[in-house]
């Protein structure tokens, strides 16, 4: 009896603390509370704070839908701009299994570009965090193209070039701009990590830039995945069909000096970023829909780096009577501090899953919007919006308690399965991290 008091007292004052805007330390003084509540009323401040960021995700509605376009295509990868000051405007820029790269107004999805005629698939596009204008896309032909949005031209301002049996299937901007880094799929028994020095890309236009270097030895499989530090511009990690995640130090002399970890996915990678406190958690998802959660903090100590390890998300979250088909990725919630996946339906349903160490739950369901597999998400922690792109050719922005001004909806569009990627899963023996 004498416990529920003190919960039922610790509880009476957390909430005190809410209403109030009082710091804790200074309620405690106040109303003379002993030191046993404290850890309480701390807790369930936290526990309020992370579950008003879930209601703000389960809220999310659409605010803008593209309008139709004349060549529908999947929508594979989605990037948007950083705004270079305060109201100014920001781009999207979509990937599309046509090979052509669409830049849209950011606010209105109104469609601004189309750079078509690649030679070969698209593997990606990315914004450069410094200039709001440049975007660049890598392809399987064996170069990494880099665009200005301001101009009218089809030419790109910028090409890096790779070796002759190179063919990218992923690739990255490091936070500084001044490296960008491209992943190969496996040529007889090679697979490369190629480099190049970003520098000046808009000041030599039409000039091809060959590689500073590779890395070759650290993984023997497609590299599916290439993801730089949002904050340190010499870290990346790289995720590959091997089931490896490799994180690197590339300021450092050689390959085998810059490999600092290894961790084994026990599959092949579909999906790998950072999170947690200053960017020092990795996580990934696999393609036969696991997920892989690891500390780096924790390499030079005791303690076991694995989070959480989960073989199929489809039996761990329930999702009612939606069901969970496939996981798109991650989504860090920078402000709540606190890991989300995205995953979904092959009629278009989102669901929303929050990561813990002890296990993943569904937080909510978007509906209404798409009506096929959603294949590309952004998000936005600006103004805590989301864009989906999926195979139904549909381009939404998603934001809290929204009303969408269009209704028109576009039916599920079949397109053929040759623009499916390639998936090999494969079981490799547990490589022993680096430290």
């Amino acid at each position: 009896l004498s416990l529920q008091q003190d919960v039922i007292a610790g509880f009476l004052y957390a909430i005190l603390i809410l209403v109030v805007f009082h710091p804790v330390v200074d309620l405690i003084d106040n109303f003379n509370l002993t030191y046993k509540y404290a850890p309480l009323i701390i807790i369930t401040f936290e526990m309020s704070a992370v579950e008003k960021v879930e209601q703000q995700l389960a809220a999310l509605r659409i605010a803008r839908r593209c309008a139709p376009s004349e060549e529908p295509a999947y929508l594979l990868d989605i990037d948007t701009s950083t705004a270079a000051q305060p109201g100014s405007g920001r781009f999207v820029a979509v990937c599309c299994s046509n090979k052509s790269i669409r830049v849209y107004d950011r606010e209105t999805l109104h469609l601004l570009h189309e750079y078509s005629g690649h030679p070969g698939t698209l593997s990606g596009v990315r914004f450069a965090h410094v200039c709001d204008s440049v975007v660049f896309t890598a392809c399987s032909e064996g170069t990494v193209k880099c665009w200005d949005v301001r101009s009218a031209s089809q030419k790109p301002v910028q090409v890096f070039s790779g070796y002759p049996s190179n063919i990218f299937i992923s690739f990255d901007v490091s936070c500084s701009d001044l490296i960008v880094c491209a992943g190969t799929e496996k040529v007889e028994k090679d697979t490369f990590l190629v480099f190049w020095d970003a520098r000046g890309i808009t000041d030599c236009a039409s000039t091809t830039k060959e590689p500073l270097g590779v890395y070759s030895e650290s993984h023997n499989d497609d590299i599916t995945k290439i993801c730089f530090h949002p904050v340190e511009p010499n870290l990346v990690v790289s995720g590959s069909t091997d089931g490896l995640v490799n994180l690197f130090d590339i300021n450092k002399d050689n390959e085998d000096d810059a490999l600092i970890s290894t961790c084994n996915s026990d599959s092949s990678v579909s999906s790998l970023g950072w999170c947690g406190k200053d960017y020092n958690q990795v996580y990934c998802t696999t393609h036969d829909e696991g997920f892989c959660w690891w500390d780096m903090a924790q390499l030079d100590t005791e303690e076991p780096i694995t989070l959480l390890h989960v073989l199929d998300v489809r039996e761990s979250v329930c999702a009612e009577n939606h069901g969970l088909h496939y996981l798109v990725g991650g989504l860090y919630h920078e402000n709540a501090g606190k890991l989300f996946l995205i995953g979904g339906t092959s009629t278009g349903d989102i669901h929303l899953i929050s990561c813990g160490t002890d296990g993943l739950s569904l937080v909510g369901t978007l509906c209404g919007g798409h009506s096929a597999t959603v294949r590309s998400f952004c998000w936005s922690q600006t103004d805590e919006s989301l864009l989906t792109g999926g195979e139904d050719a549909q381009l939404l922005l998603w934001k809290p308690g929204a009303v969408e001004r269009s209704l028109t909806k576009k039916a599920s569009l079949k397109i053929s399965s040759s623009v499916q990627k390639r998936v090999r899963v494969r079981n490799t023996s547990l490589k022993s991290r680096k430290k």
